[in-house]
């Protein structure tokens, strides 16, 4: 069976759209609000949705994101309840689902265990974002055993490597816009012209798509002209933290807002 990721991008690049891709932590306020709010984002125009999942010491996450994990593991939030609630996602859709987390989360719980559950609940990609590149093969071979995408990052500072990685790339590219950790940019000095550029000339097809900072329909529809589709997290993430259990509607209107600029 094809991964819902690629399924996802050839139908988009065959409608000429650009992908949306938003992110929300799971257990905050709890795994039912998660639950809705994953399907308000895909009614409302999200193509793929990562699933945060709560660790202590989220090193790639601004304070916004951050919150949301101490939140969420204060309520007691574990990954087997995460998977309790993908399994109860996908009684009803059939859109492709990530995790993000950290490397030390699947190492605790078992690497192959990880992904035969992964496989098992139909989740279709993982991003670690504290596992350098050279070090994927601690999972990646778990990974493909299931079926199961490992996203590779790429940051401004990876220059020549962009290549590499790309080509070593399934599912998409993630593009980190910025130095430092996830939250709200109100600007973004990286040159995504340049950065990008090797993808474009070496004829490698993974799509890229740019996250980190992107809050609002005028910078997702800049950000989105530069590659396959853009990722929003902490601007979920923020309505989820003021809104509680009514979040599923206000997250719904941030999500058309978005889709309609790009």
């Amino acid at each position: 069976m094809k991964n819902r990721i690629d399924v996802c991008f050839e139908q988009l690049k065959r409608e000429n759209k650009k992908a949306l891709i938003t992110f929300v932590t799971a257990g905050d306020p709890d795994l039912e609000t998660t639950e809705k709010c994953v399907y308000s984002m895909f009614e409302n125009g999200a193509d793929i949705v990562e699933l945060g999942v709560p660790f202590s010491d989220p090193i790639a996450e601004g304070p916004t994101i951050q919150k949301a994990s101490l939140r969420a593991l204060e309520k007691g939030t574990t990954l087997d309840m995460i998977f309790g609630t993908v399994k109860k996602i996908r009684k009803n859709c059939d859109k492709p689902l990530l995790l993000m987390m950290y490397v030390n989360t699947i190492f605790r719980y078992g690497t192959e265990k990880f992904f035969s559950l992964c496989s098992e609940c139909g989740i279709d990609g993982v991003i670690v974002p504290d596992l350098p590149f050279e070090e994927r093969d601690e999972i990646t071979p778990y990974a493909d055993k299931y079926g199961v995408y490992s996203i590779n990052l790429v940051a401004p500072t990876s220059h020549e490597r962009i290549k590499m990685i790309a080509g070593e790339s399934k599912g998409f590219l993630y593009v980190v816009s910025s130095l430092g950790v996830t939250g709200k940019r109100s600007e973004f000095t990286t040159d995504f012209s340049q950065l990008l550029a090797p993808l474009k000339d070496s004829g490698i097809n993974c799509p890229a798509c740019i996250g980190f900072g992107i809050s609002n329909p005028q910078q997702a529809a800049k950000m989105s002209s530069y590659c396959d589709g853009v990722i929003v997290g902490s601007a979920v993430v923020d309505i989820i933290a003021e809104y509680g259990k009514n979040a599923p509607e206000k997250t719904g209107e941030l999500i058309r807002s978005l889709k309609s600029e790009m």
